[in-house]
């Protein structure tokens, strides 16, 4: 099968084209930067330059491939700039989308996220309601909306992403917070996943049924409960602040993905945690 994988230098993106590569599939990886069609290469890919918010050099890439599947992992947060990661789920996915309708492109999986539910005790499914109050929905619906008009459009509702080259690395932004004691514990709901497990469910996907899936661990936890584990993976003195106040946000389920197919591999936190802290 002929995939062109969108974002191919991302967390997930450097982690899927060797999977992809070894189960049989022929890619091709895009990036803005043509200083990185090197490490796409190196992975066993064909690097292609292209401007995702340029909708003309997204048909010509789309064209160029002539792909099977649109792969749609991009994404713009290497600043934590929400703004600009928002304007590219809404352009870039528009173009993406466009692209792949007019060179007759049936399947694209796409990445979405996981904790944009409304508020609730019991974990989410994917059928519950997104929660139009929170900044990250804007571009996410256009996203959702935009991948439900390719013939078969699947959307991965990744959790929190972790694992080396994420914010929750020990050289992330998070780990950084952390670090300055600029985290404090508190009720809100996060539901994790490690980046090789996203990376995984991307290539599962390929056979999956079109609409969302949501991909994370076995074990959602608020911060008052991940946060100390996590400060100590990383060494860093325990933070403490208040714990009694009510809970927000969502658990989420992954009980659709495991249906499907899916399962963690580290299938909680508190292991991928200690296992970052000892590697």
């Amino acid at each position: 099968m002929k995939i062109l994988l969108a974002g191919a230098t991302g967390v997930i993106g450097r982690r899927l084209i060797p999977l992809l590569v070894q189960a049989g599939h022929e890619v091709a990886g895009t990036t803005r930067h043509s200083e990185r069609t090197g490490s796409i290469a190196d992975l066993g890919a064909a690097p292609v330059v292209m401007d995702a918010l340029d909708a003309g050099s997204v048909r010509d890439a789309v064209a160029s491939a002539r792909p099977d599947v649109v792969m749609h992992q991009l994404t713009d947060l290497s600043a934590e700039n929400f703004e600009a990661n928002s304007h590219l789920r809404i352009e870039g996915t528009r173009n993406l989308v466009d692209a792949a309708l007019d060179a007759d492109v049936r399947t694209m999986i796409a990445q979405s996220i996981a904790w944009l539910y409304v508020p609730g005790d019991e974990p989410a499914v994917e059928s519950d309601e997104l929660n139009a109050k929170l900044p990250p929905y804007s571009g996410i619906a256009a996203l959702e909306k935009a991948v439900a008009e390719m013939p078969h459009g699947v959307v991965l509702r990744y959790g929190a992403l972790y694992g080396p080259g994420t914010w929750y690395a020990p050289d992330g932004a998070i780990a950084a917070r952390v670090k300055a004691g600029n985290m404090r514990p508190n009720p809100a709901w996060t539901s994790f996943v490690h980046a090789d497990d996203a990376a995984a469910a991307a290539l599962a996907a390929l056979d999956w049924p079109a609409g969302p899936v949501n991909i994370v661990d076995d074990e959602p936890a608020t911060t008052n409960e991940w946060l100390p584990v996590y400060t100590a993976a990383l060494g860093a003195p325990t933070p403490r602040g208040a714990r009694h106040a009510a809970a927000t946000g969502r658990p989420v389920s992954n009980a659709k993905a495991r249906k499907l197919g899916w399962e963690p591999r580290v299938k909680s936190w508190r292991t991928g945690f200690a296992e970052m802290g000892t590697s």
